[in-house]
């Protein structure tokens, strides 16, 4: 009996990426930096041109999709996207459903990201788990026993509009100093006038971005309590430059009276973490029926 052949989206504000995986080995693998000027079109075309061209070499069985920003997770619609024009209140699962006549199956990336961590990368064996992307945006998943927590609406682990500075500057969301707005990627061009990738190399900026990452993973830390918190996205490759000050400004904050833990290392699956995510709850929406 062959392996079922399961397409994997994950749909970010920079890039978006799919894959093919065949049971649970990934078999194809595509990237591609997104056009935000292009709007929710563009990035459909996208998906129908890569889907097609892998259908046409053997059949796929099911669909999962990560989307970068709010989703309804039971009314399987994006609630909307504040990098990308034109998803609000979408329903991407139904789209693909009629688009690629595979059963679909989505959730925030973030929630996938944590749920690929869980059952396939760092936090194997780790319950409750904690997973944070640190990308163009900011979000967060929680897994306990197995299992995405989404909260009554959808909404939990939005960590990313947390308030770590109320007088700071406005988020795209409307708040003011929402942790996304100090430390998401999308910001250091304009704030900075350099790429993430550039200021993770300059350790005293990393010292001073640093503070407000950690007021944020300190309130997930107090209310949670995570076995271990997983950090992936783009910014999370700086690896030890990051890590490193990130745990001791944790420490610094975290009161001694705290038992909670300071486990907090990068993702392992790199930039794939979304994508066994994916994986991940397609394979659980077949095993459901």
């Amino acid at each position: 009996m062959m392996a079922p052949r399961t397409l994997a989206i994950d749909i970010g504000g920079t890039k978006s990426s799919m894959a093919v995986f065949e049971g649970e080995r990934l078999a194809q693998r595509e990237s591609r930096a997104t056009l935000r000027e292009g709007g929710r079109e563009w990035m459909l075309g996208q998906i129908l041109e890569i889907a097609a061209g892998w259908m046409k070499q053997a059949p796929l069985d099911s669909c999962g999709v990560g989307f970068g920003g709010p989703v309804d997770f039971a009314a399987r619609r994006v609630v909307q996207s504040t990098h990308v024009p034109g998803w609000r209140d979408f329903a991407l699962a139904e789209w693909i459903e009629s688009q690629l006549g595979l059963a679909a199956v989505m959730d925030n990336d973030a929630n996938l990201g944590a749920l690929g961590e869980a059952v396939y990368g760092a936090g194997k064996g780790c319950s409750p788990l904690f997973y944070m992307t640190l990308s163009t945006g900011i979000g967060g998943g929680l897994i306990a026993d197995g299992c995405i927590y989404r909260g009554a609406d959808s909404y939990a682990g939005e960590i990313g509009h947390l308030t770590v500075r109320p007088a700071g500057p406005q988020c795209l969301c409307g708040a003011r100093g929402c942790l996304e707005r100090m430390c998401g990627g999308i910001w250091m061009p304009q704030d900075y006038g350099q790429s993430a990738q550039e200021l993770m190399r300059d350790p005293e900026f990393v010292r001073r971005y640093v503070v407000d990452l950690a007021l944020g993973l300190k309130a997930c830390l107090m209310l949670l309590n995570p076995a271990r918190i997983v950090i992936g996205g783009g910014i999370a490759k700086a690896g030890a430059a990051l890590f490193g000050p990130l745990r001791a400004e944790l420490r610094r904050q975290v009161t001694e009276w705290s038992r909670a833990r300071i486990d907090v290392v990068p993702a392992a699956l790199g930039d794939d973490s979304v994508l066994y995510g994916a994986l991940a709850l397609a394979s659980q929406m077949r095993a459901s029926g």
